[in-house]
């Protein structure tokens, strides 16, 4: 009697098991498929919250004008802290080659908000703006210091914002230094290739910016001058004082222009 109550037990706890299982197969089947497009969207989103603190980020569109952001400090050859907001070179460079080489981009805007870094770096990436065959236009938000300064002048125009602030000081090494007449020499031509780039693309005069490089008590920890907004333009370092919309009217013009001397090149 005890095995018949024992198997007719476990027949219907077997029954039972089976029944649930047959209803977890039903509810798979008729649940509804997950859209991956609606998936797709909600890992967006989630992505530009984490990135940039808001879900919906306005879109420029089909732009003909590419945005050079140069921020924080400028990367060169040696890897900054993790903490250091920076700009790497490496990753502008090829930014630049496929700016000349895209014919659907006719112009860029660069906007600096710097604090300067790598002298070579600035000076490889200042020299690649200037050679665009396309214009440019460059904007000095927040501040253009120290090696900021020969990347804003870079552009075709140059424009500060007025609150906007340019540090002008002599270059300086980091790590070891070998006090040998050699290692001056070098920071000499260093210091006139910078020289010789900044008043080669602006309107400031090389003795100007001299003075200004090595004037004494303007700065409270460093020798050189911080100039603001309008005394950037005042001394010849920047063209105009403007933002944005200023930047967007002046680069359509020049991408106008160009255009007419493009078909003027064609009809000869």
């Amino acid at each position: 009697m005890y095995e018949s109550f024992f198997l007719s037990h476990t027949k219907e706890k077997t029954e039972r098991g089976m029944k649930k299982m047959n209803d977890f197969h039903e509810h798979e089947q008729n649940e509804p498929s997950k859209d991956p497009s609606k998936e797709k969207d909600q890992s967006s989103v989630v992505d530009k919250i984490q990135q940039l603190g808001q879900s919906n980020v306005p879109q420029a569109g089909d732009s003909n004008i590419h945005v050079l952001p140069i921020i924080g400090q400028v990367e060169g050859h040696v890897q900054l802290p993790a903490q250091n907001k920076t700009t790497k070179y490496e990753h502008l460079i090829p930014q630049l080659i496929a700016i000349e080489q895209n014919p659907k981009i006719e112009g860029l805007v660069v906007l600096l908000n710097t604090v300067g870094g790598d002298v070579e770096a600035g000076l490889a990436i200042s020299e690649m703006i200037t050679s665009l065959s396309k214009p440019s236009v460059s904007i000095v938000l927040g501040g253009g210091h120290s090696i900021g300064v020969p990347i804003a002048v870079a552009a075709d125009y140059s424009f500060i914002a007025e609150t906007a602030t340019m540090t002008i000081h002599p270059i300086r090494l980091n790590g070891l230094v070998i006090g040998v007449p050699q290692t001056f020499e070098y920071m000499d031509k260093m210091q006139d290739r910078v020289v010789n780039f900044v008043t080669r693309h602006s309107n400031v005069e090389e003795e100007k910016f001299k003075e200004l490089m090595f004037e004494k008590g303007n700065l409270s920890r460093d020798i050189g001058t911080n100039v603001v907004g309008q005394q950037a333009v005042d001394v010849g370092l920047i063209d105009a004082v403007g933002g944005v919309k200023e930047a967007m009217k002046k680069l359509n013009e020049y991408i106008e222009q160009n255009k007419g001397h493009n078909e003027e090149k064609v009809v000869q």
